[in-house]
């Protein structure tokens, strides 16, 4: 299942990336809203190789994901990879510049089944694919705002 969102921002494109790949302030963000996150690379600066263990609770039960950069191309795409232990979860964030002012971000979220409870879960989700899309740019469009209203 793939969710997909466009979002036009006032920050110039350097900015936006800087903003998407600020990834101490996205732990930070995440741990306020409820996850455990650990990281599990050395590494200081961004780029690829990054990983993290992440857990938080969904409905009741405590899900746990490994979630890993398997690309990072400045100043316009990251790719993450992860994993859990029914689904493959694959993200990536591009940005386009519209003008030296404005810039783009694009995020896709696909989301494959890796056994038969889960390819049941998302079969029976897809029902109801056009709530989903609406929460997913709903809660999506408000992390990034969150992400870069400090860069205005």
């Amino acid at each position: 299942m793939k969710f997909s969102l466009r979002q036009d921002t006032g920050l110039p494109a350097v900015q936006l990336f800087d903003a998407i790949s600020d990834f101490p302030r996205m732990e930070r963000m995440l741990v306020r809203r409820g996850t455990s996150i650990r990281r599990v690379d050395p590494a200081q600066e961004p780029g690829a190789g990054m990983a993290w263990d992440l857990a938080f609770d969904h409905r009741g039960k405590r899900r746990e994901l490994r979630l890993d950069v398997t690309r990072f191309d400045r100043p316009e795409k990251i790719a993450m990879a992860g994993g859990s232990d029914s689904l493959d979860i694959g993200i990536e964030m591009t940005v386009v510049a519209l003008t030296r002012a404005k810039s783009r971000v694009i995020f896709e979220l696909n989301v494959k089944p890796r056994n038969m409870r889960a390819r049941l879960m998302l079969q029976t989700a897809k029902l109801g694919k056009a709530q989903l899309d609406r929460r997913f740019a709903d809660k999506v469009g408000k992390f990034l705002f969150d992400l870069t209203e400090r860069r205005r």
